[in-house]
């Protein structure tokens, strides 16, 4: 048996690698998506089963699942003859959503790494590509009704074969996608980082031994299931139930209700969502990766202390998603499943499980990832330009203090990219960025703030696309707080003030030199009732400017 000084170094040298790919992947980006926004993750994967190894510290959560299934999907497709069986040097791409992904833009490389001419396992990374063609630039089509409005779909294929770019796939791929001259950045970028994981992994390897390393890898897995287990017993045997609604699909203007019942027993979860709606016409489906996905990150945010392992994941059991919106199947769209639906998938397991764990789960955050793209022309340059903007908003109050301000979606890391950067790519200038003052929730905790700021097109024409969430209903509150504020888009055109049919989506706005697109993200849900709340904190909020008075005296009666 491993001893435990030799397991604790090889699970940290594995998290190194895994981190030190996060880290390449970034710098050498071209995309500030990937670059500044750090909307990418990178990991290890088993050479039998795909199951998760490790997974970078840095990477987004909603990837930890996803990337297991598509690496899974790579080895069963080999398995049955349906993709070219590997040889040292290659590498895979795949952004197929039902084939263990998430939307388009989500493009996963994997490569396997060898050693004494035996697959020891993979290592696989994913990063968001600013545009993968489809109707609109940057992929966010709203009111899309079919897979292929969305953008272009890559089976797993071999882009490079024994360490040489596939310079056919890679034509076929640029020939369908916009500014197509700057994704041989991101493309060597994404391959490099799994050279340097393979080189560091080896490391790793030679010091330690094979052997002792694969005995590392199943007791981390042994381990990690362990402790997700004893994280499960804080919670009484019971069943807790919970809902959370979409906005809308983007093309029927109804809400998609999200229907969810948790049960424990045998120190185990179930995860029930059976009465969830049936899949919709716009992109707001989420396929089955993505769900598990979902429900793992939100184990995440409460149990972090869980190590990121395969093993995490056994005792969880997800089910009644047959026939919902929750397991979408070809040709249904999904530009919305990994930034919008996964979020609200999150926010049901908080709801639910905020009641038997009032200590470790927190109100709703915003739980949106405010999908703006911006397409268009730049005549001061002479080239197209994709533009992709996400944004913060605020988190949940909890049992011990307010939520975090502008802080990064429930899905990963991800943080908008600096002003500065996007106003020196791009043809456009930040007229506003500030806090969404006043949007967090009431309560004893309050919820964190969203995010205010506002665009100005510069020069040229073009089109704008929004695929967000929370426009109808804010972030719920917990145990008596009250809701976050809403998701707000405003488009400004000609001296008039648009607000979108669906109020958090829309696509194909035209924009000229001198429209505006402002948008407000929503707050974050408030904790416990508004009348526990110290009157000391209602006070200093009103000082800073973040509530009026009258707000204040609405909101917290008992501050006045």
């Amino acid at each position: 048996m491993i001893d435990p000084v030799t397991l604790a170094v090889i699970q940290a040298g594995l998290q190194q690698v895994c981190d030190e790919m996060d880290l390449t992947f970034s710098r050498a980006a071209f995309s500030p998506v990937i670059a500044e926004a750090d909307d990418r993750s990178d990991g290890i994967y088993s050479a039998t089963d795909g199951s998760l190894i490790a997974q970078g510290s840095r990477g987004l959560p909603v990837f930890v699942g996803v990337m297991q299934f598509s690496t899974r999907t790579i080895l069963d497709r080999i398995a049955k003859g349906l993709t070219a069986a590997p040889e040292p040097g290659d590498v895979y791409i795949v952004n197929d959503p039902y084939l263990g992904g998430t939307h388009l833009m989500d493009v996963r490389f994997a490569m396997p790494v060898y050693r004494g001419g035996e697959i020891f396992c993979w290592l696989s990374n994913t990063g968001h590509w600013p545009d993968t063609g489809g109707a609109v630039p940057g992929g966010f089509s709203a009111s899309a009704i079919s897979a292929e409005q969305e953008g272009l779909r890559i089976p797993p294929v071999k882009l490079f074969k024994k360490g040489h770019l596939d310079t056919e796939i890679y034509q076929i791929i640029c020939s369908n996608i916009r500014v197509s001259e700057q994704r041989i950045g991101d493309v060597k970028a994404q391959a490099s980082a799994l050279l340097v994981g393979a080189d560091r992994l080896a490391t790793l390897l030679d010091r330690y031994g094979d052997a002792t390393v694969t005995e590392a890898i199943a007791e981390m897995r042994r381990l990690a299931a362990k402790q997700m287990r004893a994280m499960i017993g804080l919670i009484p045997d019971g069943t807790y139930k919970s809902t959370a609604f979409i906005d809308s699909d983007g093309v029927v203007n109804q809400p998609l209700t999200i229907a969810l019942t948790v049960t424990k027993a045998e120190g185990a979860l179930t995860f029930d969502f059976a009465g969830s709606s049936p899949p919709c016409m716009g992109p707001m489906n989420s396929v089955r990766a993505t769900t598990y996905s979902a429900v793992y990150l939100a184990m995440r945010h409460i149990f972090p202390d869980v190590p990121i392992s395969a093993g995490a994941f056994e005792p969880l059991t997800i089910i009644g998603i047959d026939g919902t919106f929750l397991d979408a199947h070809y040709p249904r769209p999904v530009s919305g499943c990994a930034a919008e639906v996964s979020q609200r998938i999150a926010e049901a397991v908080f709801a639910a499980l905020v009641q038997p764990l009032p200590a470790h789960v927190t109100a709703a955050p915003a739980g949106t990832s405010g999908n703006f793209g911006l397409g268009g022309h730049d005549p001061e340059r002479g080239r197209d330009y994709v533009m992709y903007q996400i944004s913060g908003g605020g988190y949940g109050g909890n049992a011990l203090h307010d939520g975090l301000a502008n802080g990064c979606s429930t899905i990963g890391i991800s943080k908008a990219p600096p002003v500065e950067i996007m106003e020196q790519t791009y043809p456009v200038l930040y007229r506003r960025y500030a806090l969404h003052e006043g949007s967090g929730g009431a309560g004893q905790h309050r919820g964190g703030f969203g995010l205010d700021y506002e665009i100005e097109l510069l020069r040229g024409e073009a089109r704008a696309s929004f695929v967000m969430d929370h426009g109808r209903v804010g972030p719920q509150g917990a145990l008596g707080g009250q809701d976050g504020a809403v998701n707000r888009v405003e488009v400004i055109r000609g001296g008039e003030t648009l607000i979108p049919e669906h109020l958090s989506k829309a696509q194909d706005i035209a924009l000229k030199p001198g429209d505006r697109v402002r948008v407000r993200t929503p707050g974050g849900g408030g904790y416990g009732p508004p009348a526990d709340r110290d009157p000391a904190l209602v006070a200093e909020d009103v000082r800073l400017g973040r509530y009026s008075p009258d707000q204040a005296a609405s909101l917290w009666p008992a501050g006045k």
